[in-house]
């Protein structure tokens, strides 16, 4: 009887964490190049890695530069007040801190620079870090108004994005965001969006001015 030996495969065994290296590498060029200078030769190279490494995991120059943006999201935290507000609040606050890593927001910059030269980059930066906190946000609010909890039915895609803007946008002013202003202006949100009656906004007996 012919026993025959398994046959074996030449070359090294794949390396469980060739990937997460050619992602950091990606995210450290990024910062220091701009996406315009790197390359998939300098990725590789500073990788320890050939191309068809990368190209086995990713298409190409921009999904795997996409991908590695991903790295820079905080794991979504376990929020212990189940209240739409807290929830709500969960959202933005983990947002804030992603934003907040080192080069967040610059990193974002550069993906919008590049829309006129290399729009899938903005189109996959879109579907992979935008969307999805925009879907949480969104399946809240409409959880929300099933039950009943809000004054508007249509107000759901404007709150989202005041919701998202608001860091935005007082990040661009100071660069810095408070957690006390990301919660303070989730609930500015959820007082105009709430059907509940606000009893902190109620106004109180003026006093009296007679002498």
């Amino acid at each position: 009887m012919d026993e025959r030996k398994p046959r074996k495969v030449a070359g090294r065994p794949r390396d469980p964490d060739v990937g997460k290296r050619i992602l950091d590498v990606t995210l450290q060029q990024l910062r220091e190049l701009g996406y315009a200078r790197m390359s998939v030769d300098q990725v590789a190279a500073a990788s320890d890695v050939g191309k068809p490494a990368i190209y086995r995991r990713w298409k190409g120059k921009a999904d795997f530069v996409t991908a590695a943006l991903r790295q820079l999201q905080v794991a979504e935290p376990q929020v212990r007040d189940q209240s739409t507000l807290g929830q709500l609040q969960g959202i933005v606050e983990n947002f804030r801190k992603s934003l907040l890593r080192p080069s967040g927001m610059a990193l974002v910059g550069t993906v919008l620079a590049e829309e006129a030269h290399t729009p899938e980059l903005l189109q996959l930066f879109r579907q992979r870090l935008v969307v999805p906190r925009r879907t949480a946000l969104r399946s809240i609010l409409s959880q929300a108004k099933a039950r009943g909890e809000l004054r508007d039915d249509h107000a759901i895609e404007p709150a989202v994005a005041m919701l998202v803007g608001a860091v935005y946008a007082h990040y661009l002013a100071e660069s810095k965001v408070s957690a006390a202003f990301a919660k303070r202006a989730v609930q500015l949100v959820w007082r105009g969006l709430s059907a509940a009656p606000d009893s902190s906004s109620a106004q109180s007996t003026p006093p009296d001015r007679r002498k």
